[in-house]
């Protein structure tokens, strides 16, 4: 039996190519703490709010978000998979990029077809740099606003930011039409099987009509100018709804309104997430790990992200595996705070998504 060393385990977001799932039926490594920066941490809109539902605020990415609330992580990860949950997601950066040069700037810093998006179609990709490695995972829409939407992860913001205002700049000064502004909204992400009938009640657009990683501005309750998008990070049916600041604490208690919808926090992000094969960056791709393949400097493998998985009823790792030992069904030694432990390489998900698609 072939032996895998354990990492650290964090939190994390979507794409990973050449990562091996890995099922073990014996406890798992303890987690890293969230964050650890000493800067003051920042508030989303709804921080008084997560607070007045008994949200436990923890730091995370350098902004204090709900872990979980009155429930437990295992009860709100099960609600998810079998109803819906609400997640504060107002942490992540979103940005619009616009003018006639738009898409040049875009497909210049990423490895995404953006020319080929039709209008309101969005695509998963990767801002990479010159060797390859990955500087973050994000989702660019191409709007039929003749804008591109872009949401990218927290923890990366500040290397986003210099990397798209550089390139702007470079463009610019080249004589281009580009620009871009950051957009300054609340981000909620309603996730589960029943998401889009709860959504639905809430505004008059067909929503049969908006399938995975599609997007359209609408009224949603009585709220103008919110932008949905058919997305989500979890496996499941879901939205994230981009909604004015001031109006996000209106959002979040008319859906609550809805016995079908529960607040859910990092925690059961985290495991929804990892049971649906999606990976976190800076745990399981990062600088060093191309979209191809991962920096196996083991004599193995390493396992890059792990947790119980609420709803198999066992534990399930992400990571890294030399490639003749990567076939389905190879059994390892994983090595968890020093001790060996058996376990398998599985296809993943492990747990089937459900993303919404027009039959």
């Amino acid at each position: 039996m072939q032996r895998i060393r354990s990492s650290a385990w964090r939190l994390f977001d979507p794409l990973c190519s050449g990562a091996a799932g890995v099922r073990s039926g014996h406890p798992t490594a303890a987690r890293r703490p969230l964050s650890s920066g000493q800067e003051p941490l920042k508030k989303t809109p709804l921080f008084d709010f997560h607070q007045s539902h008994g949200g436990k605020m923890v730091s995370f990415a350098g902004w204090s978000l709900p872990v979980q609330y009155r429930d437990s992580h295992i009860e709100s990860h099960l609600h998810t998979r079998r109803h819906c949950s609400l997640f504060d997601v107002s942490h992540m950066l979103q940005t619009k990029i616009f003018g006639q040069d738009r898409v040049k700037l875009m497909e210049s810093l990423v490895v995404g077809d953006i020319a080929e998006l039709k209008p309101n179609q969005g695509t998963l990709t990767l801002f990479t740099n010159e060797e390859g490695g990955i500087i973050d995972d994000l989702i660019v829409t191409n709007t039929s606003n003749e804008y591109l939407y872009v949401v990218s992860n927290a923890g990366c913001r500040e290397k986003d930011m210099a990397l798209m205002q550089n390139k702007v700049s470079e463009l610019r000064s080249a004589g281009c039409d580009v620009n871009m502004e950051v957009i300054d909204n609340a981000l909620l992400a309603l996730q589960g099987p029943s998401a889009a009938q709860v959504l639905q009640a809430g505004v008059s657009d067909d929503l049969r009509k908006l399938t995975f990683m599609t997007s359209a501005v609408m009224d949603v309750f009585g709220i103008p100018g919110c932008r949905v998008t058919r997305c989500g990070y979890t496996g499941e049916d879901g939205v994230e709804i981009s909604v004015p600041a001031e109006k996000a604490v209106h959002l979040a208690e008319a859906l609550l309104e809805n016995k079908e919808v529960k607040l859910a926090g990092l925690a059961a992000r985290d495991s929804l997430r990892l049971e649906a094969g999606l990976c976190l960056y800076g745990n399981d791709i990062d600088e060093s790990t191309t979209p191809v393949e991962g920096s196996l400097g083991w004599t193995l493998g390493e396992i890059t992200s792990g947790c119980p998985s609420p709803c198999l009823k066992k534990n399930v790792a992400m990571g890294y595996v030399d490639g003749k030992h990567s076939k389905i069904g190879t059994q390892l030694l994983v090595e968890v705070r020093k001790k060996q432990q058996e376990a398998v390489v599985s296809k993943m998900p492990f747990v089937p998504t459900r993303y919404y698609t027009l039959k």
